[in-house]
């Protein structure tokens, strides 16, 4: 069984001396690297076991991380059901604030923090805000999004010591690609799909990350792989 705990020692002391969270990357991929078959269209990858492992893992974090691209596919509840345990706090990046009013995560016991460029549409975050969600104005990274540093910031300010991101591939990327995430639980599906890579391949890497004190084991079929990211 992945060592969750192990893994997520010492977050408190991390969001302390860094301030932000500790960041764990969690996902499903095929033997390729896809996520899914085409952007958009939402693609179940991981077996019922696996599904369980990232229930466990949901529950043993403080927040959990969608864009929106992720949440205008697959309309996630991003909380724990396959197993007891409490709901991570639900976090999604959407710079220009396209969430929809219907989305289920507004229905849930945990109001999402939707983290937004600021200026965007008044009318939208007034109704938003009355659903119970949560409106971060946070500052552009340079991309035309959110700035990943900044909403790191603003959750740790807000007492999260730990961050499960689970998607989708151009979030993944930015964390990868701006040395942001410090763990990784990684599925994979024993399939070829040949669609759209985990990590985008134009993305630009400064650095390759590595998976340091990696473990793994089969679960379900699926191979689970596990461990601290560093970077050179």
């Amino acid at each position: 069984m992945v060592p969750i705990d192990e893994l997520l020692a010492g977050a408190q002391k991390h969001r302390h001396n860094t301030g932000r969270p500790l960041v764990t990357l969690s996902y499903a991929q095929s033997l390729d690297g896809s996520i899914t078959a085409e952007r958009g269209i939402p693609l179940r990858l991981s077996s019922p076991a696996s599904m369980e492992m990232t229930h466990h893992l949901r529950a043993a974090h403080d927040g959990i991380l969608v864009g929106i691209g992720t949440l205008l596919a697959d309309d996630p509840r991003l909380n724990v059901r396959l197993v007891q345990g409490r709901d991570p706090q639900p976090v999604v990046l959407d710079s220009r604030l396209r969430f929809p009013l219907d989305a289920n995560l507004l229905k849930g016991n945990r109001p999402p923090w939707i983290a937004s460029l600021p200026g965007t549409d008044p009318q939208k975050r007034v109704e938003l805000e009355k659903h119970g969600a949560t409106i971060l104005s946070l500052a552009e990274g340079g991309d035309g999004r959110v700035s990943l540093p900044d909403l790191l910031t603003c959750l740790a300010d807000k007492g999260l010591n730990s961050l499960m991101v689970e998607g989708g591939a151009s979030v993944i990327t930015s964390f990868f690609a701006q040395g942001l995430a410090d763990r990784l639980v990684l599925t994979i599906a024993p399939v070829i799909i040949g669609g759209l890579r985990a990590v985008e391949p134009e993305a630009s890497l400064a650095s390759l990350p590595r998976l340091e004190n990696a473990g793994f084991e089969r679960l379900g079929g699926d191979m689970i792989v596990w461990g601290a990211l560093s970077y050179p």
